[in-house]
Parts: C-alpha cells; sequence; structure tokens
C-alpha cells in the first residue's frame, strides 16, 4: 500500500511537469505546456483516477487501470513508436527541435528519435503504476 501510494504520488507530481517548466540551475528537465494543454488533461484524467481508485473499491482501481493504460499507449505512440520503428524527417526534425534543451540520458540523434530523460522516467513511472494497480486489483 506505501509502494503505491509513494509511486501514485510520485508520478503526478513529476507530471505535474508537463504543466510547469523543471529547470534544476542550468539544467532543463522538462518545458511545461500549461494548463490550455493536452498533458493538462491528462494530468486531470490521472488525479480523477486516483480519486476513483481511492473512493469507489473495487472499480476505482479498475478506471485508474484503464487511465493509465490509455496514458501509456499514448505515450508508446507518441515516442517509443519512433523510436523503435523510426520517423519521418519532419518528425525527427520536430520531435529534436521540441527537445532540444533538455536533459538527456542517450543523446540525441539526426537518425532516431530518442526519448529525454523527462519521458523515460514518465514511461517506467506510468508503467510501474499499472503494474502496481493491477496487483492490487
Amino acid at each position: 500500500m506505501v509502494l503505491t501510494l509513494s509511486a501514485q504520488a510520485l508520478l503526478w507530481i513529476w507530471f505535474l511537469g508537463c504543466t510547469t517548466t523543471w529547470r534544476f540551475g542550468k539544467v532543463l528537465l522538462v518545458e511545461g505546456m500549461g494548463i490550455k494543454s493536452a498533458e493538462f488533461t491528462m494530468l486531470c484524467l490521472y488525479s480523477i483516477g486516483l480519486v476513483a481508485h481511492y473512493s469507489f473499491q473495487p472499480k476505482g482501481k479498475w478506471i485508474l487501470f484503464v487511465i493509465l493504460a490509455l496514458w501509456f499507449v499514448i505515450q508508446f505512440f507518441c515516442h517509443w513508436y519512433f523510436t523503435i520503428f523510426g520517423a519521418s524527417e519532419g518528425k525527427l526534425k520536430g520531435y529534436n527541435e521540441c527537445f532540444k534543451g533538455t536533459a538527456r540520458l542517450i543523446p540525441m540523434s539526426e537518425n532516431r528519435l530518442i526519448p529525454d530523460l523527462y519521458h523515460i522516467v514518465l514511461h517506467i513511472l506510468i508503467l510501474l503504476n499499472g503494474v502496481l494497480c493491477l496487483i492490487t486489483c
């Protein structure tokens, strides 16, 4: 229970970075898109899922799981699909331009879309929360 709650809180706080820019000194972790963005909508859906998870047992856990699964699929097709299967020149150029200043584990590539540090951690946290949700269901 403590692990699940901690993972949920960490994901919520981490994803808040998609609406608020997070910079540590000169290192840009993520540039927030604001409250008028699809990212903020997803943060609201995740928040609703968390409320359902804790308020409407046992159905609430499944509501949260569906939201996490949807979120993971969206993230896969926005990032990892293009990493695995390749991206058009325009998609790659646009992606690299959008995330050019962010912190990275793996250097940006001119040939393959490589998610930045923020998105790698985000995707791990979404997956972890989905697994924990299934385990507790």
